[in-house]
């Protein structure tokens, strides 16, 4: 089995290659270009394959996103049917006083903890009232200050570049 050359390990023979062949002054421009096509060639044919793997992980990667939506909407709705089963056999067993038993399962009503019923928060006292301040950077707004030529202290505008595969 033989070493496939990595896109990195190209790329550094290409610029090596290109170099040492521009240092050379009696060379033609024909033998220069000869040679870095060669090499451009396989860099171009790996390049092409990585990005073909990229495809392929991205168009994967989608597929368990849509599987997991799909399984997020089978439990929400059976979570939603668990709870309105469960409020169904609540609402009998309020209205039968019945408790029904089996060897595996017994089902029966416990009363919960008191729980605190705010009916007017504008007579709590202070004691019981705790503000919270949130803090929102605004980089939409930042960002049109800056396109419009304004300065804002702290934020400017940066350039970057991406990948496109198409």
């Amino acid at each position: 089995m033989t070493a496939t050359l990595k896109l990195y390990e190209l790329s550094t023979d290409y610029l090596r290659a290109l170099d040492a062949l521009t240092a050379q002054e009696d060379l033609p421009p024909d033998a220069i270009a000869d040679t870095l096509d060669g090499l451009a060639g396989a860099w171009e044919d790996k390049a092409l394959n990585v990005a073909r793997y990229v495809r392929n992980l991205e168009a994967e990667a989608d597929a368990i996103a849509d599987a997991k939506q799909r399984m997020e909407a089978r439990a929400k709705a059976t979570t939603h049917q668990a709870a309105r089963l469960k409020a169904y056999l609540k609402l009998e067993l309020e209205r039968t006083g019945l408790t029904p038993k089996a060897p595996d399962l017994a089902v029966r009503l416990q009363k919960n903890p008191p729980s605190v019923l705010v009916e007017d928060a504008t007579r709590l006292p202070d004691a019981y009232r705790r503000t919270e301040t949130v803090t929102t950077i605004l980089k939409t707004e930042i960002r049109a200050a800056l396109k419009a030529g304004h300065s804002v202290a702290g934020a400017r505008l940066a350039s970057s570049t991406r990948l496109v595969i198409a």
